[in-house]
C-alpha cells in the first residue's frame, strides 16, 4: 500500500513538474523557420514609415560630419535615406541599414547555430543559406532576441560587396521591431561609392582609390518614426 502510495506521488510530481516547464519549452522548442516567421510576422506590422535621426559616418578618409537625415520605407522593400547637405555615403549592392530587408524573401534553408549574448541579451543565433544560385548574398547570421522577437544583430557575407554587420538598438519603438539606432560597419575595400561621389581625405588631397583593409562604421540614431502613415513613391526618390 505504502509503495502505491508513493508511486503515486511521484507520478503526481512528475506531471506538475512537466507542467510547469511546459511554457518554458514552448519558447525554447521553436524551430529556426518558426522563429523567423514570427519576427517577420512582427515587423509586418509596419507598412511603412518615416524617421527622424542622426548619422555619423566613422571611416578615416572621409570628411563626414554627423547630418540630420530622414530614412523613408514602404512594403515590400522600398527604402532610401535623405541626409542635408549632401548624399549618404552608404555601400552600394544587396545590403540596406533597414532591419526589414533581412527577411525580404522565404528563399533560404535556415540552421540553428546555438545561443549567444549581444550587449548582454540572450540571443538564438540562426544563419539563412540562400537556396538561389544567382544570389548575391552567401550567408547571413542572425542574432535573435526570441523572448522579443528582435534582431539583435546580422552579419551579412556577398559575393560582391563583402561583409557587412549590423548591430541594432531597440527602445521605444521595439513593439514595431524598430530600432532606436543601427550600427553598420564594413571593410573599406569592399566599399563602392556611388557615382559620381569624389572623396576628400583629410590632408585635403583627391585620391582615385580606397585604402584598403580599413574598418567602416556609420551609425544612424533614430530620435522619432511616424509609422503607417504614409509614404509616397516621390519621397524615396
Amino acid at each position: 500500500m505504502k509503495n502505491q502510495f508513493y508511486s503515486a506521488l511521484l507520478f503526481s510530481k512528475i506531471v506538475l513538474t512537466s507542467c510547469l516547464l511546459l511554457p518554458v519549452l514552448s519558447i525554447t522548442a521553436q524551430t529556426p523557420d518558426e522563429l523567423l516567421r514570427n519576427v517577420k510576422a512582427k515587423m509586418d506590422k509596419v507598412n511603412d514609415y518615416i524617421a527622424t535621426g542622426k548619422m555619423k559616418t566613422d571611416v578615416v578618409f572621409i570628411k563626414a560630419p554627423v547630418a540630420n537625415i530622414k530614412s523613408y520605407f514602404k512594403k515590400p522593400n522600398k527604402f532610401a535615406i535623405k541626409r542635408d547637405g549632401g548624399v549618404s555615403l552608404l555601400p552600394k549592392g544587396g545590403v540596406s541599414v533597414n532591419v526589414s530587408s533581412l527577411l525580404l524573401t522565404d528563399s533560404y534553408t535556415a540552421i540553428d547555430a546555438g545561443q549567444g549574448t549581444v550587449a548582454g541579451t540572450a540571443v538564438r543565433i540562426i544563419k539563412l543559406l540562400p537556396l538561389s544560385e544567382t544570389s548575391d548574398v552567401v550567408l547571413t547570421t542572425m542574432y535573435i532576441d526570441e523572448k522579443n522577437l528582435l534582431i539583435r544583430k546580422s552579419s551579412t557575407t556577398t559575393k560582391e560587396n563583402g561583409t557587412y554587420d549590423m548591430e541594432m538598438q531597440f527602445g521605444k519603438y521595439a513593439e514595431w521591431g524598430l530600432p532606436d539606432k543601427v550600427i553598420f560597419s564594413f571593410n573599406t575595400k569592399d566599399y563602392k561609392l556611388p557615382k559620381g561621389i569624389t572623396l576628400e581625405y583629410d590632408d585635403g588631397s583627391k585620391k582615385p582609390e580606397l585604402p584598403k583593409n580599413k574598418k567602416g562604421k556609420v551609425e544612424i540614431s533614430y530620435s522619432s518614426y511616424v509609422i503607417n502613415k504614409g509614404v509616397t513613391d516621390a519621397m524615396l526618390k
